[in-house]
Order: structure tokens, then C-alpha cells, then sequence
């Protein structure tokens, strides 16, 4: 099992790749591990299904674009009081093939069978194709 989670504010799969190694290189500072962090306000029941393997699949600008292998769960207590669930990701990104969604809000469980393949680096068809071209295919349902 996986989830599915807009990644707002982020425009490109580069803009979020720059926007992690920011992110990790603060985290060094800080003395913590390299692990990617979200947080959240709704805790996955589902989590052995996740932990067995699921990702985290960002939707960019209307579509899956990329995911993070899920590696835990934490809870955090924020200055609030409430009671929130940071998903704890491998720093890795993994470009996969474009796929639209709809927006949502928060995140959603995602089944194997739905989501997208990852690209293979190297692999004609796939990386040759400009972003545009990717997008403008998966559009029309042809990629």
C-alpha cells in the first residue's frame, strides 16, 4: 500500500529535488539523520501495508511525478497540543511515469496496482521525452 499527497508549493520534480538537499543540508546542521520528514495531522491505519514496502507519491501540478520510499512513523506534539504523524522517508526521489490526479486535500492511500511505474534512467521512451511532452501525453491517457 502507498499514499498519495499533493506537494504544494513545488513546481517540477527538479524544483522538489533542490527543495530536499535544502532541506537535508539544514537537517545535517541540526545533528539530525538524513531521513526526509513530513508532517501531518491525519496517522495512516493502514501502516504494516505501508511499511511492507509503499512510497509516498507526489502530485506536481495536476500530476505523479515522483515518489519516496516510507521507511516509519512518528508522532509529534506540536506547540498546539495536537497530536500529529511525521512520515519518514528515505531522501531518494524517484521519478515515475506521469499520471494525472485530481487535487485533494491531505493525503490518500494509493494500492500498488494504482500506481504509477517508476521511470528507468537510461531507458528510451521514458527520460527522452521532455517534461511537456510527458505531461501533454499523459493528458490524453497515452502515457
Amino acid at each position: 500500500m502507498n499514499l498519495i499527497k499533493l506537494c504544494v508549493g513545488i513546481d517540477s520534480v527538479e524544483h522538489l529535488l533542490t527543495y530536499r538537499a535544502t532541506q537535508a543540508e539544514q537537517t545535517k546542521k541540526d545533528g539530525f539523520d538524513n531521513l526526509t520528514r513530513h508532517i501531518t495531522r491525519m496517522w495512516p491505519r493502514r501502516t504494516d501495508e505501508i511499511l511492507n514496502g509503499g512510497s509516498l507519491y507526489w502530485v506536481i501540478r495536476g500530476n505523479i511525478m515522483a515518489r519516496q520510499k516510507i521507511l516509519g512513523f512518528e508522532e509529534k506534539i506540536g506547540t498546539d497540543g495536537i497530536r500529529r504523524c511525521v512520515i519518514l522517508m528515505s531522501p531518494e526521489i524517484i521519478r515515475t511515469r506521469v499520471a494525472p490526479r485530481r487535487p485533494f486535500q491531505g493525503w490518500r492511500y494509493l494500492p500498488l496496482e494504482d500506481s504509477p511505474p517508476d521511470l528507468i534512467k537510461n531507458h528510451k521512451n521514458d527520460d527522452d521525452l521532455p517534461i511537456g511532452m510527458r505531461l501533454a501525453l499523459a493528458e490524453i491517457g497515452l502515457k
